[in-house]
């Protein structure tokens, strides 16, 4: 079977599935097209408030396929090149995307899978789920920005305890180290990041919007400009529609309906 990225919508939200079933949903350059075209297509949508990202039969993402990378061992370092560019434009479409992304994990989440669980902005995983940045352990050095993610996340040890080593880690020590946003039983990962996404999509949209763009420059920006930044985020979203459907529904003791 070809590898896909199933799609469908649950209220307001958006689902995305890998589904690879041969290889453990494994990624593959069609995946990553169909992702970055499924995310602009949803940034159009005003009918979509957010995304989940997640994988077929139990399993989230087991990494690159590793058939295909001998494969491509025999070609000009040209190919690989171009599979890894793809991969990280869906990366960084997940990571510029203007509405949440949450990842919604069961089982394996290995290698690129695990970059892209990163990429998200809040990951929710099975107790049982399994975690691996598998790239060590083939002789390989990581992609899909795991480097970039962690080191941000995490102190440098930490970090490179994960990345060095290859070992398993399971949901909950990324629980206690604040990768997995909640946790839950197994098989209910979907369901609980849906009741998530639920939560986010009664949020201001353009409010959101701004808190994901002033969280993704905040690491890169000094104080002074990121002050800047929330100034104007702020003055925009006061001026907004939204923010008066807001204030007035707090003000009224009664639910907001933003739009």
């Amino acid at each position: 079977m070809t590898a896909t990225l199933q799609s469908h919508t649950h209220g307001n939200t958006l689902v995305l599935t890998i589904d690879n079933p041969q290889q453990r949903n494994a990624l593959a350059p069609e995946i990553y097209v169909a992702g970055i075209e499924a995310l602009i297509a949803a940034e159009r949508n005003q009918e979509v408030r957010s995304v989940v990202i997640t994988g077929a039969g139990g399993t989230f993402c087991a990494g690159g396929n590793l058939q295909r990378l001998l494969a491509n061992r025999q070609q000009p370092p040209e190919v690989q090149a171009e599979s890894i560019d793809a991969l990280h434009g869906w990366i960084e479409a997940v990571r510029s995307f203007p509405k949440p992304v949450i990842a919604a994990v069961e089982g394996a989440c290995a290698g690129a899978g695990f970059s892209l669980a990163l990429a998200c902005d809040l990951l929710v995983a099975a107790r049982n789920a399994v975690f691996v940045m598998a790239y060590v352990n083939v002789g390989l050095s990581p992609d899909g920005g795991a480097t970039w993610s962690l080191l941000r996340q995490l102190p440098r040890a930490t970090a490179l305890q994960l990345l060095m080593l290859g070992e398993r880690t399971d949901a909950a020590r990324l629980h206690q180290l604040g990768l997995v946003t909640t946790l839950t039983d197994p098989g209910a990962a979907l369901a609980e990041a849906l009741v998530l996404a639920e939560r986010l999509n009664a949020q201001a949209p353009n409010a959101l919007a701004s808190i994901k763009t002033l969280a993704n420059d905040a690491v890169e920006h000094s104080l002074s400009r990121h002050l800047r930044d929330e100034r104007e985020h702020f003055v925009r979203n006061l001026h907004h529609p939204n923010a008066g459907e807001g204030i007035q529904a707090f003000l009224d003791k009664r639910r907001p309906q933003y739009r």
